[in-house]
């Protein structure tokens, strides 16, 4: 039999899609605190190697999590553990970002998850790539 958490094995993937709007990009800024121009004013935006507001990077990150938590688990419980990211391109307004995972290794005495993880653009222009770690596990029924 193989080996498997909560049904993923090696090679398992998921993939998530959003289209970022202006609206996302001001709301995350809102969330966060994060307001810096470069996000947030077309004017500052023009002045910069990017000649536009770009989208924060971390909202990328947010697709990932989401793929996995929507996508590639649905219905378990998942804890992220740690994330390594590489931020390779930009991300626009109006631009639609993929994100795909795909289990790399298993641990299944600890119910541990590694996964190779990478956003793209509508391109198919590589924005994200790293790896993260994820525990899964099972909801646990009522007492």
């Amino acid at each position: 039999m193989t080996e498997n958490i909560q049904g993923l094995v090696i090679g398992s993937s998921a993939e998530f899609s959003k289209q970022i709007t202006p609206e996302n990009i001001a709301t995350f800024a809102e969330i966060t605190g994060d307001t810096q121009p470069l996000h947030t004013d077309p004017t500052f935006g023009i002045k910069t190697r990017f000649k536009k507001p770009i989208a924060h990077g971390m909202i990328g990150a947010g697709i990932i999590s989401a793929a996995i938590g929507v996508n590639l688990a649905p219905g378990k419980v998942v804890v992220y553990l740690g994330q390594n990211m590489q931020f390779r391109a930009p991300v626009y307004p109006g631009d639609t970002i993929t994100a795909v995972v795909e289990v790399t290794e298993l641990d299944i005495e600890r119910n541990r998850v590694s996964l190779s993880t990478k956003v793209n653009n509508q391109e198919g222009t590589e924005v994200i790539r790293g790896d993260a770690l994820v525990m899964v596990e099972e909801l646990q029924e009522d007492s």
